[in-house]
């Protein structure tokens, strides 16, 4: 009878059942569902695997999480991003910064961190059967469980149980078949939709330090960054972690929000009309769209024009020519812009899940059930979420750390 059984065999589960193992238990298996495990990890990145994010302090860490934020706190001080370059230094994949702090593995290929977490697996004996869902779960009543699953001849037992499913649904419902209360899920992480049809216009174009304002109902997140406009609206680091944090409200709403950008990076007002005013002088000859004042150097050309024709100005005007009246039009499009959100962007392009098991409901200084003993959870099953960057695979090598370590002693 296997000590511990992982349904699940991406980052979270793979990290649990190696520490478990390492810390001494003895017969640790891994259910995977699919032909692939690790599948997530491998093509994350773009095939490079964002490991983790270079964000050391576990208090501004958290601050990076929409859902978990509070509780998390205990967790990361126990094991933050410090211990997952160690943990994956010492197992033979060095991990490197890049300028916004997303680390990947020196090799720059996920292979190396799917082939670290395999072999190490293997080599503290732990047991990988892939094809294999669990199905069905018994608590028994002198303690552990009875599963039944796909790709098993018969019903088996076990001492203890991690369920580290990820998002899908089933590893939900056998929570909830369990007694566990469910947070509805909803897609976390996404591009938004625009009713903008200049702006399908300039695909491919990214503008930085981008500060953004999103109306939701009643409600306004905000967010700061990289904004690359595609063919159905804005996508890039800032609209993901806006898009993140307003996850749960813009669902309550069907993806119906107003988009307010200022494509000025937060200008007052006050220095945007002395540079234009400055600029009707010292460019008085040149045409709007072969001059721009020093603080609108940043723009990508293909956006100035855009925005010269958003503001109904004729690209070929002299700056001497440019009227109060046209003045302010061009003021209120480069510091609010204002767009429709429609919707998200295409369909299965969400990242991530919000919502699972209720974080009540776990003790998470050890990831065990407080409601059925002996039930562990690590990874995306439970409510929690970060945003882009590299902290989801963050919390499931915490999550999952700790899940193995309490585990052992459970069974010590």
């Amino acid at each position: 009878m296997p000590e511990l059984v992982v349904a699940g065999g991406g980052a979270a589960g793979f990290m649990a059942a190696i520490t478990a193992a390492e810390a001494g238990l003895k017969q640790v298996q891994i259910w995977e569902a699919t032909a692939e495990p690790l599948a997530k990890v491998r093509i994350s990145g773009g095939g490079r695997c964002n490991v983790t994010h270079a964000c050391w302090d576990p208090a501004e860490l958290v601050s990076n999480y929409p859902r978990g934020e509070r509780p998390l706190r205990g967790p990361f001080s126990r094991f933050a991003t410090g211990d997952a370059v160690a943990w994956f230094s010492e197992r033979g994949v060095d991990l490197q910064e890049e300028a916004d702090g997303r680390m990947f593995p020196v090799s720059n290929s996920s292979a190396t961190v799917v082939e670290a977490l395999r072999s190490r697996a293997q080599a503290v004996g732990v047991q990988l059967y892939t094809q294999r869902a669990l199905q069905a779960v018994k608590p028994l009543s002198k303690g552990g469980f009875e599963l039944k699953g796909r790709g098993l001849d018969s019903s088996i037992c076990c001492d203890q149980l991690l369920l580290a499913t990820g998002g899908h649904p089933s590893g939900r419902q056998l929570a909830q078949a369990l007694g566990h209360e469910l947070v509805a899920p909803v897609p976390s992480l996404f591009t938004l939709r625009l009713d903008a049809q200049f702006l399908r216009d300039l695909a491919g174009v990214s503008q930085g330090s981008v500060p953004l304002e999103l109306l939701v109902g009643g409600e306004s997140f905000r967010q700061r960054g990289t904004v690359l406009i595609t063919h159905w609206g804005v996508s890039g680091p800032a609209v993901l972690r806006l898009t993140a944090f307003a996850a749960r409200a813009l669902h309550k709403h069907q993806y119906r929000a107003e988009l307010r950008i200022d494509w000025c990076e937060g200008a007052s007002l006050e220095i945007l009309q002395q540079q234009l005013k400055q600029a009707r002088q010292d460019l008085a000859r040149k045409q709007l769209a072969n001059g721009r004042p020093e603080i609108l150097q940043g723009l990508k050309r293909r956006l100035w024009l855009a925005l010269l024709n958003q503001a109904e100005l004729n690209p070929a005007t002299p700056w001497a020519e440019l009227s109060r009246q046209a003045e302010q039009r061009l003021l209120q499009v480069l510091q609010r812009s204002v767009y429709k959100v429609l919707g998200k962007g295409p369909f299965g392009e969400e990242f991530v899940t919000a919502g699972g098991v209720a974080l009540a409901e776990v003790n998470l200084a050890r990831m065990e059930s407080r409601k059925q003993p002996g039930l562990f959870f690590a990874g995306e099953i439970m409510d929690v979420d970060g945003v882009t960057g590299g902290f989801n695979f963050q919390h499931c090598w915490s999550s999952g750390w700790i899940a193995g370590r309490a585990i052992t002693a459970n069974h010590n």
